[in-house]
């Protein structure tokens, strides 16, 4: 069943996106301006924007304190206050690094030796410099006003862009949120610094909906929610970025499989299971040991051999191809498989379900002629959009990514995948954002991010045209005039990976699932001891018409009960007293609706079958 959706919106105007990203820029440059200023001592290294604000990476040995945090936001707003030009300033290598030196500023000079002897070394001021560098570009500033403070000057090489004056940014629209540890360049035998980070809006009125936002992220904390509700855990006894998955976490995971599937098996795919494994060569003729051999565990030995753990499930699906030759009559061939694949995550990046070291990607790989790529691409926006939309996601923002600078494929081979994508998202009417020179080096791409329940956006669907395995493993069909021929392959995933859609279907619910979807769909509390055998029936009838089913067998007091229910975020709750037991009724209450009275148990099974057809929440 498809609910009714919505048309997915187009992204933020890259317009917005690249002010944003200025300002955000801007913000950093001056956190790093009045740390300077408060701590002269303090070292600094980087400070990007991200994606909801900025960071600056700092170097000093006391520890940055909450009160340290409100000196530097007064200081910040102090130099906004004073509107100081911003000046962009191309330098010579050799006269920055003697300046760098003389500061004394370590970290600078390793920036510094990072660029690429061909690219232009240009640094930022805030404030003027005094004389005014002959080669600044006027046009990104204007004379400072009269109350400007003309003797403030700090700088840092960086590549830009920023906004022309401090007074750009609004004082009260952004926020210094927290500190923590970050290797230097993200490397553990590198020095520890300190990390402020921090968030930056164009208003105030942004600034106040982010943070309520923010507060609300924390309650649906898929980390503290699948505690509560005994979910998973991540075992660091095990190593850490590793799931176990614990009994109600896993009856979900086994749903939405089951569910995965059949979808699959109905759109026309066939299954697969791939091993865990492989030959180091594989990797080798795939090209994995060439982009990707950081985030690849170490290899095993296996007898004389090299094995390793897989990073991706394509391999495997191109080999099963190139296992027998195949006819145009054959194609499309459509394989899908809940594969689970390892990659090296560093742990200061691993987050929950968000971000682990073993995870199982919902791959499926499509092999077609040239002439049906647009019908499948076609194909996979209808089954995403399906199964989005049973989960409860509506709106989306869509993405076309194009051909790169750098790519491997003809001219012709790329105009006609890239005309395919476009041309599918069109008949969907879908609106999206083209992203120039986007695409992957193999390919070009539609990426497809899900809005939740709050707001957020999260990377999910990807359709991936590849140019690059088939021609790496010399894939072939046998065309209708009997010459042999390359064909096109499709990778796609609607999930992503399924651990990461579990957390964000908990935080998107707030752990209060749809009905089809929670772990215990009803609980029965009976009142006393006296009502134990007629629950006990109750839940056996529940159960074989294919409910989930629990009884309180806890003993405690029926407020306790329904309270624990409660917490639990049980959908239904029946409560058994002794009047139902004389009129073979159920006492039901939802979580959505309160009391609906007395139900006979086939009204209730009648009621809990219409709304799992549904897939609604009760």
């Amino acid at each position: 069943m498809v609910s009714q959706v919505s048309r997915p919106q187009s992204a933020t105007s890259p317009g917005d996106v690249e002010q944003l990203a200025r300002l955000r820029h801007t913000c950093a440059h001056v956190l790093a301006m009045a740390v300077q200023t408060l701590f002269p001592e303090t070292k600094v290294t980087i400070g990007p924007c991200t994606e909801t604000g900025f960071y600056y990476d700092f170097d000093r040995a006391d520890p940055f304190t909450p009160e340290d945090l409100k000196q530097i936001t007064k200081k910040m707003r102090r130099i906004i206050g004073q509107n100081l030009p911003i000046i962009r300033e191309t330098v010579e290598r050799d006269d920055i690094r003697a300046e760098i030196e003389q500061l004394n500023e370590p970290y600078k000079l390793e920036i510094l030796d990072s660029i690429p002897t061909d690219e232009p070394i240009t640094r930022y001021y805030i404030g003027c410099p005094d004389p005014l560098p002959s080669n600044t570009e006027p046009s990104l500033f204007n004379s400072p006003s009269a109350d400007s403070n003309k003797t403030a000057c700090w700088w840092d090489l960086c590549a830009g862009p920023h906004l022309s004056r401090t007074g750009e940014l609004h004082p009260k629209a952004f926020s210094l949120e927290s500190v923590a540890g970050a290797y230097w360049r993200g490397d553990e035998t590198q020095p520890q610094l300190q990390r402020i980070y921090g968030t930056a809006w164009e208003t105030p009125e942004q600034l106040k909906a982010y943070l309520t936002q923010k507060e609300e992220a924390k309650r649906r904390d898929h980390r503290k929610l699948g505690q509560t509700l005994n979910l998973f855990s991540i075992q660091e006894a095990a190593g850490g970025g590793l799931v176990f998955w614990h009994p109600k976490g896993a009856r979900m995971r086994l749903l939405i499989e089951d569910y995965w599937r059949q979808a699959h098996l109905q759109g026309g795919y066939e299954l697969l299971y791939t091993p865990h494994i492989a030959n180091r060569d594989l990797w080798q003729t795939s090209g994995h040991l060439d982009f990707y051999q950081e985030n690849m565990f170490e290899q095993m030995a296996v007898e004389t051999q090299q094995y390793q753990l897989k990073p991706m499930n394509c391999p495997f699906h191109v080999l099963t191809y190139q296992h027998q030759l195949h006819s145009y009559r054959e194609l499309p061939i459509r394989w899908a498989e809940l594969g689970t694949v390892y990659r090296y995550e560093r742990s200061g990046v691993l987050h929950g379900l968000m971000r682990v070291r073993g995870f199982t990607q919902d791959d499926a790989h499509i092999f077609c002629l040239p002439e049906q790529v647009t019908d499948e691409i076609l194909g996979v926006l209808n089954l995403t959009e399906q199964i989005l939309s049973d989960f409860g996601f509506a709106d989306y923002e869509v993405n076309l990514s194009t051909r790169p600078a750098k790519s491997v494929g003809s001219d012709g081979i790329w105009e006609l995948a890239t005309s395919a994508l476009q041309k599918a998202l069109d008949i969907k009417e879908w609106a999206y954002v083209i992203d120039e020179g986007g695409g992957a080096f193999y390919g070009p791409k539609i990426d497809i991010k899900i809005k939740d329940a709050i707001g957020r956006l999260w990377q999910c669907s990807t359709i991936q045209v590849d140019f690059n395995l088939p021609e790496r493993f010399d894939l072939q069909y046998v065309a209708a005039d009997g010459s042999r021929q390359r064909p096109i392959m499709i990778h796609r995933a609607i999930f992503g990976s399924l651990e990461r859609f579990f957390g964000i279907l908990v935080e998107n619910y707030a752990g209060m699932f749809p009905l089809w979807l929670t772990p215990v769909q009803v609980r029965l509390l009976p009142v006393s001891d006296a009502q134990r055998d007629y629950a006990n029936q109750v839940s056996q009838t529940l159960q074989q018409q294919g409910f989930r089913v629990e009884v309180d067998t806890s003993g405690e007091r029926l407020g306790k009960q329904m309270r624990t229910a409660e917490l639990e975020k049980i959908p239904v709750i029946s409560v058994i007293g002794q009047r139902e037991v004389d009129s073979q009724t159920l006492g039901v209450r939802t979580r959505q609706s309160g009391d609906l009275g007395a139900l006979t148990v086939p009204d209730v099974i009648e009621k809990l079958q219409d709304a799992i057809a549904q897939k609604t929440i009760v």
